[in-house]
């Protein structure tokens, strides 16, 4: 599902004006990390999603839904949210009845719901523990939790606000799994993040803002070897982007695999 913004103003009540005439396009299936400083309006952005902020002014179009035209309920069945706190997202008894919240408030038919629990139950590798109570999890399942939760619903577009926040090697690992397998089912999926080295590794597309505008916005590979222009927003290359930089290396490279490709040729 495209997502196309135009001229997105918004201006929060306070009279902060977080976002200035942002316009970009996101096609059906991209993976598209968002990145920059705090405040820089990532978070405004993507709560225009799915109708969690109304536009100023300017327009979203998820589809061929106007997001000042739909309720947040009717966009929910395109757009997923997972929040970068779990526990502002679960309150249900059980894993289980959490991440079939979702698509039972779809409306979709119990053997369907029972199969969408089962994937995402699957997929972030939480099967055996279904009759679990969230919060006697560590805040690092917790996390997976609210992501089975999203995934449950089938979404064509998943939007993850700092997944790896908190999260150890071995769960930074696991979500980067999800993300590929997201990304294989042709989900459009579009991250928050501040782990610069997470975003190199998984996202083709870097979109980075700087006071409520767009600063970067290309392949992976080109946002990211743009260090003088990133540190404008507080944003550093990951580790290898600048070692490569330094050694002369003529193609920028984002991990360890392109790093040791160029090192040869």
């Amino acid at each position: 599902m495209k997502i196309e913004i135009k001229d997105l103003h918004y201006t929060y009540p306070a009279g902060v004006e977080a976002l200035r005439g942002v316009s970009l396009t996101i096609d059906s299936g991209e993976q598209v990390a968002m990145v920059g400083q705090n405040g820089s309006g990532k978070t405004t952005l993507v709560k225009h999603l799915n109708g969690l902020l109304q536009p100023t002014s300017g327009s979203v179009l998820i589809g061929d839904l106007d997001t000042k035209k739909v309720p947040v309920a009717k966009l929910a069945v395109h757009v997923g949210y997972v929040f970068q706190n779990p526990d502002e997202q679960l309150f249900c008894r059980t894993i289980h009845e959490e991440v079939a919240f979702g698509p039972r408030n779809l409306g979709f038919d119990a053997s369907k719901i029972e199969s969408l629990v089962a994937d995402a139950l699957n997929l972030v590798e939480l099967s055996s523990r279904k009759e679990t109570n969230p919060y006697d999890l560590s805040p690092t399942w917790r996390k997976m939790v609210a992501l089975a939760s999203i995934i449950s619903m089938d979404t064509s577009i998943v939007i993850l606000d700092e997944p790896t926040t908190g999260q150890d090697a071995v769960n930074v690992a696991r979500i980067a799994h999800v993300v590929a397998e997201l990304r294989k089912r042709g989900k459009t999926v579009i991250t928050i993040t501040h782990d610069i080295d997470f975003c190199a590794e998984n996202f083709e597309r870097v979109i980075a803002l700087s006071q409520g505008k767009i600063l970067l916005d290309g392949p992976a590979g080109s946002v990211l070897g743009q260090g003088e222009i990133l540190a404008q927003t507080y944003v550093d290359p990951p580790q290898l982007t600048r070692l490569g930089k330094r050694l002369g290396l003529k193609k920028t490279v984002r991990n360890q695999e392109e790093f040791l490709s160029a090192l040869k040729s």
